[in-house]
């Protein structure tokens, strides 16, 4: 069963269009679900991103595939089949784009495009359809889910925690050598003029002392 779909922006994470199924005593627990479909939005600029992924979370499972500028995502019972959700997921993610593909980049506001829950409820009804000939247009639009990526949302969301945690490190470390250069120049040009002082003062010293004593 899909209990989830979203359609967000890429490039900053805008949620873009939104469908809610199931019954209404799950709209509690939605709202957790929703955090988390948001959470992975603001992670797919990271680098390395699959462009299609499962990612688990609790009893059910997110599936979301990468389109040119839009991800189109839903959450999912972990026993509906996963053909089945990414083939539903290709399905919107064409339209969309073929509907509003070119206005994506120019929205600034969340959830833009509400009257798309229409065609998502279409769709989301012929690919939860078991019947022979439902499931042949499964296959036809989506035959190998095998190579697709299983993850856990903990490991997603903290993923790219981790790897700003590392770039933090390595910006500290980067800071701290330019220091060490800075202070380290110092200390050679301090030296070099403690040397010449030095230098110049043995002279005098020696000039003196040629100059005064050496003659008496």
């Amino acid at each position: 069963m899909v209990l989830l779909t979203l359609i967000a922006r890429v490039r900053d994470g805008l949620i873009l269009a939104t469908s809610i199924e199931g019954p209404d005593d799950q709209n509690t627990e939605m709202v957790k679900y929703t955090n988390q479909a948001k959470m992975l939005f603001r992670k797919l600029g990271a680098p390395n991103t699959p462009p299609q992924q499962s990612v688990e979370s609790g009893p059910y499972v997110f599936h979301y595939i990468i389109k040119d500028q839009t991800c189109c995502l839903c959450l999912c019972d972990l026993n509906f089949p996963r053909k089945s959700a990414f083939a539903f997921l290709g399905d919107i993610a064409n339209e969309f784009n073929g509907q509003y593909g070119s206005r994506v980049a120019t929205v600034t506001r969340p959830y833009h495009f509400l009257d798309f829950d229409q065609y998502i409820q279409q769709a989301k009804k012929k690919y939860s359809d078991r019947s022979r000939f439902a499931m042949t247009a499964v296959n036809n639009e989506l035959t190998d889910v095998t190579r697709i990526m299983v993850t856990n949302i903990e490991e997603v969301i903290h993923r790219g925690e981790a790897l700003n945690i590392l770039e933090s490190r390595a910006s500290d470390l980067s800071d701290m050598s330019r220091k060490y250069r800075k202070d380290a120049a110092a200390l050679n040009k301090g030296n070099i003029y403690f040397m010449v002082a030095m230098g110049g003062g043995i002279a005098l010293i020696l000039f003196i002392f040629y100059r005064f004593f050496w003659f008496f």
